[in-house]
């Protein structure tokens, strides 16, 4: 009895002993969670660089932030296609963005693109990221001149039924508007018919003259289209500067010429008003009466007017104008009986029809809903004759052209056309990445700017 329990206290002390002087098994840790990173919280943008205006290939900045502790990898894709909407390219990259940063990723093609606009369509993670057209070396974009064997004759001929029109010009002075230095003038005179025979067409416009009995330099004010209504007020200059001579043309149908008399636009006294609807439809197809026939001999009749003013120094000619007032720039230098020094187009109108009207809807449906049996080639012979691109080859002066990269009524393709045909060195184009069909915020400066090289 004694034994046993001998035996048994050596055990009990043998147990103390060992638990005293040795540690128990380690309980297991939890291993930490590794953060999963929120693809959501992610963020793209493309900014502009380089004014989207790239030589051989794009190189599209796609700026990605990464709020997370954890770094991501995110997928990059771009779509391009030309203006045309031609698929050219699909671009995927695979790009790797630290923790807590951001990062600026360079999108480029394998290969050169062809000069030309394209439409660049990005993602980020399956996420739309920016849509935008861009540019590859403009300057060498081809618009080839499709003018018909007889487009010179035609011209001449409709100048020759307009040099038969007796201008007729009757002034009234808008007293309200003038000053010491610079009185302002409504002008009424006439032009050709709308068509090879019938009466002349009364057309309207509101004219500066110095009162210092000097000659200045003078300048064509161009309209764009007439979207703003029957009933709204026309644009009256004030007296101001009197450092030019300044002629704003109401050509046929559109601005005084479609205005009654109680919208109160200064000097009208007569009812006016659109008797063509909608002017690009106006006789679609017959070039002897088609609408911008008669338009463009109005730019030139007033030209001829500010050439019977004593003040007008027609050596110094100018135009400006946008949409399609930048056509009638173009029209005006190509035909008129006075050379002029330099024009300044804006988001022109009336270029390139082949390619413009593949490019967007309008003016094509409207041409399309009136070419009745014409075939598609017809229809653009036809067209050829009122092409800013056919009329640029009669034109040497110096232009300042402008365009607005995201313009879905007269994109860039149609702008450059007739700009890039012009041979004359004194030349500049602009562009403008984010701006649609618009005026450049410094127009009137930038202008003015290049005007000074010429007087």
């Amino acid at each position: 009895m004694i034994k046993k329990t001998y035996i048994f206290l050596v055990a009990l002390m043998a147990v103390a002993i060992g638990a005293w002087g040795c540690e128990g098994p380690t309980p297991q840790e939890e291993p930490t969670p590794v953060e999963q990173p929120d693809l959501s919280l992610i963020k793209q943008s493309v900014p502009v660089t380089n004014d989207w205006i790239w030589s051989g290939k794009p190189q599209i900045t796609v700026h990605i932030e990464n709020p997370n502790a954890a770094k991501v990898t995110v997928g990059v894709k771009v779509k391009i296609s030309t203006d045309t909407k031609k698929a050219v390219t699909e671009v995927l990259d695979s790009v790797e963005v630290p923790g807590k940063q951001s990062i600026d990723h360079i999108v480029t093609t394998p290969e050169n693109l062809a000069p030309g606009f394209y439409r660049a369509v990005c993602f980020v993670n399956g996420k739309s990221a920016r849509s935008f057209v861009f540019g590859i070396d403009p300057f060498d974009i081809k618009s080839e001149p499709d003018m018909q064997p007889d487009f010179t004759q035609f011209w001449e001929d409709t100048k020759t039924q307009l040099a038969g029109v007796e201008m007729n010009a009757v002034l009234t002075e808008i007293t309200v508007k003038s000053s010491a230095t610079r009185k302002v003038y409504l002008v009424e005179m006439y032009s050709v018919p709308d068509g090879l025979s019938g009466d002349p067409v009364k057309i309207r416009g509101y004219y500066c003259e110095p009162t210092d009995g000097q000659k200045h330099p003078v300048i064509m004010h161009f309209y764009g289209y007439d979207t703003q209504g029957s009933k709204a007020l026309c644009e009256c200059p004030a007296g101001g500067s009197s450092k030019y001579a300044e002629f704003y043309l109401s050509h046929r149908g559109q601005y005084l010429n479609n205005r009654p008399a109680s919208t109160k636009n200064p000097g009208i006294t007569e009812d006016c008003e659109n008797i063509y609807g909608d002017w690009f439809a106006y006789h679609f197809g017959d070039k002897d009466s088609y609408y911008y026939r008669g338009a463009f001999m109005d730019c030139v009749r007033a030209v001829d007017f500010m050439a019977s003013r004593e003040t007008s120094d027609m050596s110094h000619l100018f135009a400006e104008g946008s949409s399609q007032g930048g056509a009638l720039c173009y029209a005006a230098a190509a035909l008129s009986n006075y050379p002029f020094t330099a024009i300044a187009p804006n988001v022109a109108f009336l270029g390139d029809y082949p390619d413009y009207f593949k490019i967007v809807d309008w003016p094509g449906s409207t041409a399309k809903a009136n070419k009745g049996t014409m075939t598609d080639e017809q229809m653009y012979a036809f067209l050829s004759y009122f092409d800013t691109k056919n009329l640029a080859t009669r034109i040497s002066c110096a232009v300042l052209g402008t365009s607005g990269l995201q313009d879905g009524t007269c994109p860039p393709h149609t702008n450059i056309a007739p700009y890039n045909i012009i041979q004359n060195p004194n030349k500049e184009y602009h562009f403008y990445p984010e701006m649609q069909h618009d005026y450049p915020k410094n127009w009137w400066s930038m202008i003015a700017e290049f005007w000074k090289k010429f007087q």
